[in-house]
């Protein structure tokens, strides 16, 4: 009977034990699963948005280019005998550049002069002639004929008079374009040309062309729909203008440094390109150091005005779907992720500006949506932080 007790004991401790290790699996089994979900449900941190005041601006890439460039070609043939000019410097308008061999054009007048002297000696006896011969035909001492002779003999003077004066007139002009002058005033670049070549009236390479650098143009293109924005921006009034009602623009040259002196926008050659869909825009700048110089890339800055409460995103916050609709993930009561369309405005440094879809208070997620689906529960990692700083609270 002890012997039946202790196998009666024994089978109920075996049954009790395989119990008690159930209920221990079913608990870490429990605490597997709450481990489990925990590590599917996205870490993310989140940004609270809080209104600021910005200045608005907008960036137009261009290039400069000269207010004005002429290229010298000679208007009439010989041998070059001088350049007058350094290659680099500053010319005048008018300034003598190159002096062509004057002899051959000294001839040509010294003969249309010597012509028109002949004619003008002429002239008289005509002219008395013709004058005798309307005293005698009315004494009909001479015929009509011969009265009609003398005045046409005397008109013919007057008109190779005329011939000669013009000839005289040409070969001054000839012997000047000897001189080669400075079209516009600016820049002189290389020459192309020595002392010796034999260059042609109006031939197609230039002799050396000059460019006025100040003031100087920027062009720039922008989208024919951003160019319509601006126009509208300028008939409101919210564009910096200057004291001639045109927008102010600032640049930054390709140091980053922003240039000292500022200009204006002119609307101006604005056709839009069939191919890429842009516009051509061109702004002023006084140049009186030269710094600026065609063919340098900069980037043409227009002030817009100031927004008093805007709403500012990181850019990496911000998704764009295939059609361009940008959205950000906002968080939702209960750390739920909610999709949000939204409308971008222009861009602040790093920050994206918010024209609709976000109001102040609301938190986006600006890190770990990768993995976020609308209505998803998320884990917040940091505090919330605003915009105004640059960059969220409780960042790296």
């Amino acid at each position: 009977m002890w012997q039946h007790g202790i196998k009666h004991v024994g089978l109920s401790g075996i049954v009790l034990g395989g119990l008690l290790i159930m209920a221990v699996l079913a608990g870490c089994s429990g605490d597997d699963g709450q481990a489990s979900r925990a590590r599917r449900t996205p870490e993310v941190r989140v940004m609270e948005i809080v209104p600021q005041k910005i200045d608005l601006t907008t960036e137009l890439v261009g290039r400069t280019s000269a207010f004005r460039k002429a290229e010298v070609r000679p208007q009439v043939n010989g041998i070059l005998l001088k350049r007058l000019f350094t290659e680099g410097g500053e010319v005048r308008e008018g300034e003598p550049l190159y002096l062509i061999d004057p002899a051959p054009y000294e001839a040509e007048l010294e003969s249309a002069q010597a012509a028109l002297a002949r004619a003008e000696a002429n002239v008289e006896p005509a002219r008395l002639r013709a004058r005798r011969y309307k005293s005698l035909l009315a004494e009909k001492a001479v015929s009509q004929q011969e009265y009609d002779d003398a005045q046409a003999t005397y008109r013919q003077c007057l008109a190779e008079v005329a011939v000669c004066r013009a000839a005289v007139k040409t070969a001054k002009i000839q012997l000047a374009y000897t001189n080669v002058l400075a079209p516009v005033s600016g820049r002189i670049g290389k020459s192309s040309v020595t002392a010796g070549a034999l260059v042609t009236a109006n031939q197609a390479e230039p002799l050396a062309s000059i460019q006025q650098l100040d003031p100087i143009y920027v062009d720039v293109t922008q989208s024919s729909l951003e160019l319509l924005r601006l126009r509208e921006l300028l008939s409101a009034g919210r564009l910096e203008r200057s004291g001639e009602s045109r927008a102010v623009v600032r640049l930054r040259l390709e140091n980053e440094k922003m240039y000292p002196h500022t200009g204006t926008l002119q609307f101006t050659d604005i056709t839009v390109d069939d191919s890429t869909g842009a516009v051509g825009l061109r702004a002023i700048f006084p140049n009186p150091d030269k710094l600026l110089l065609p063919g340098m890339y900069v980037r043409a800055i227009l002030n817009e005005g100031v927004d008093e409460r805007a709403l500012l995103v990181p850019q990496l916050a911000v998704s764009r779907d295939p059609r361009g609709q940008a959205s950000v993930f906002v968080l939702g009561e209960g750390n739920v992720a909610e999709f949000r369309p939204v409308t971008v405005g222009s861009m602040v440094g790093r920050f994206w500006q918010i024209t609709d879809g976000l109001k102040p208070g609301e938190k986006v997620i600006v890190e770990g949506f990768q993995n976020v689906r609308n209505g998803m529960p998320v884990r917040v990692r940091a505090e919330n932080g605003a915009a105004g700083g640059g960059s969220p609270a409780g960042g790296d």
